[in-house]
């Protein structure tokens, strides 16, 4: 089995249960943890035929992601890579999206920003009612760029999308449920028993059934525009809204924007 720094990856029955392991950042995605992923999902078992499908979750349990790590947004500004960047994180998420298996994710606390992105990338989701869902990208001056602004609407649909993603707002796993951004809502207990049950049951079923499902399902979405995405993200990534929203965050203080 691969070595990872920021993963905890175990084995049972087929199934790989994978566990993001940076609790003392809430999870956050650097780009270490990027590149883990990408690792993961784009080689080390991609070509798994045995699997029965992947579980993927945060260590600890106030947070499944809260988002990418600010800290290293803040040379973003500085560099002008915000487009590569944005292009970047969608390429390891499109890995996620069409694997060959199902990828459940287990929100056990915080999905904001990335994390969110991360959730919505995997092709299904179950929330512990503590979970918190949220596109905050705005306070920082930014927007969503690892496909965000594309998957909510396919979730949720353009108005909620839109509000979410302008007012930086959250909303608890019970809301999340209603709107179709999560499968089920469920007490902590029960959630990753309901997430072992549905990928039991998928096993049941023909392998390329389901390698073929996954394929099709996603060819309905294939005209969804990443590529503005990226760019919105580039350009927004260049100001200098950004570069203090950034700073204000990390600095635990108001963010005072200029439009520029």
């Amino acid at each position: 089995m691969p070595n990872y720094e920021n993963l905890l990856v175990e084995e049972a029955n087929n199934i790989l249960h994978v566990t993001i392991n940076r609790p003392k950042a809430l999870n956050a995605l650097n780009q270490q943890t990027m590149r883990e992923l990408a690792a993961l999902f784009g080689t080390d078992y991609a070509n798994r035929k045995d699997l029965t499908g992947v579980l993927l979750t945060g260590s600890g349990d106030r947070s499944f992601v809260a988002g990418a790590d600010i800290k290293e947004f803040l040379g973003v500004a500085a560099s002008g890579s915000g487009e590569d960047m944005a292009r970047k994180g969608q390429d390891v998420f499109f890995l996620i999206e069409r694997f060959h298996r199902p990828v459940i994710a287990l929100v056990n606390g915080f999905a904001l920003g990335g994390g969110c992105e991360l959730a919505m990338a995997c092709h299904m989701r179950i929330a512990v009612e503590t979970a918190r869902f949220g596109q905050p990208e705005v306070n920082l001056g930014i927007i969503p760029g690892y496909g965000g602004t594309q998957r909510l609407n396919q979730l949720i649909g353009k108005g909620k999308a839109i509000e979410l993603t302008l007012t930086g707002n959250m909303l608890n796993a019970v809301e999340a449920n209603h709107l179709g951004l999560v499968n089920y809502c469920l007490p902590a207990d029960e959630a990753r028993a309901k997430a072992l049950e549905l990928l039991q049951t998928i096993s049941t079923k023909g392998p390329v059934a389901i390698e073929e499902s996954i394929k099709a399902i996603n060819a309905y979405y294939a005209s969804s525009d990443f590529e503005a995405e990226a760019s919105a993200f580039g350009r927004a990534a260049g100001t200098k809204d950004f570069a203090e929203g950034a700073a204000a965050f990390v600095e635990k203080r108001a963010a005072n924007f200029k439009g520029e």
